[in-house]
């Protein structure tokens, strides 16, 4: 029986840790301009409408005390990696008065994100402890998720357990879901919804499929 998504609430995060080197400049990913708007501001008007809080996971030393949203910072800082910020993401929803059930989180270089994915991963979980997760024409997008909160004390056991802190490590050892999402059409043209900006070139392209249309 599928589960019920009446029951569920979600709070959002935001994962723009990475410290855009690939990109050749000092700018953090998160304020990379692509097409008149920060790839934050792109991220941040796709997944408001989905959640119920909204926050981002900035990288260490970086001051994101000027934006707009909620500044969750990694928690302990012997753990490294996207999954600290999930942690530190659950750690914050865990907080909040609106009650979630689970956080939706996608990393910051996705311009492309589809506007029904925490509905479309919702619609695939088995259960109230099931990890549902994004799999787009490109193969697994693990980051673009939903976590239930009740995962945060398993996976801070993780974080502590020794060196192995890669995403599909710890999604190996959880009950997962993953679920299919088609290409979207952006200017007439497929792409995959979970294409990510690394470099030049993939800023490029993207500019190339948007225009300038602002999100």
């Amino acid at each position: 029986m599928p589960f019920n998504r009446g029951m569920t609430m979600f709070a959002g995060l935001i994962l723009a840790g990475g410290r855009s080197s690939r990109m050749g400049g000092g700018t953090p990913k998160a304020l990379v301009e692509l097409a008149g708007a920060t790839l934050l501001a792109r991220v941040a008007a796709t997944l408001s409408p989905q959640v119920v809080d909204l926050a981002v996971n900035p990288p260490p030393g970086v001051d994101f005390s000027g934006l707009d949203l909620p500044v969750v910072r990694d928690g302990t800082p012997t753990f490294e990696g996207p999954l600290a910020g999930v942690l530190a993401g659950l750690a914050h929803a865990s907080a909040l008065s609106s009650g979630p059930t689970h956080l939706l989180t996608a990393p910051v270089d996705l311009p492309f994100l589809p506007s029904d994915l925490a509905d479309r991963l919702a619609a695939g979980l088995i259960d109230a402890d099931t990890i549902a997760f994004a799999e787009g024409p490109a193969g697994r997008a693990p980051l673009c998720a939903l976590w239930p909160l009740s995962v945060a004390a398993r996976l801070e056991a993780f974080l502590a357990g020794g060196p192995e802190r890669r995403v599909g490590a710890f999604l190996a050892g959880e009950r997962t879901r993953g679920i299919r999402f088609a290409p979207v059409h952006v200017g007439g043209k497929a792409v995959d919804p979970f294409f990510n900006i690394n470099t030049p070139d993939d800023l490029a392209f993207a500019e190339k499929m948007i225009g300038s249309v602002r999100p």
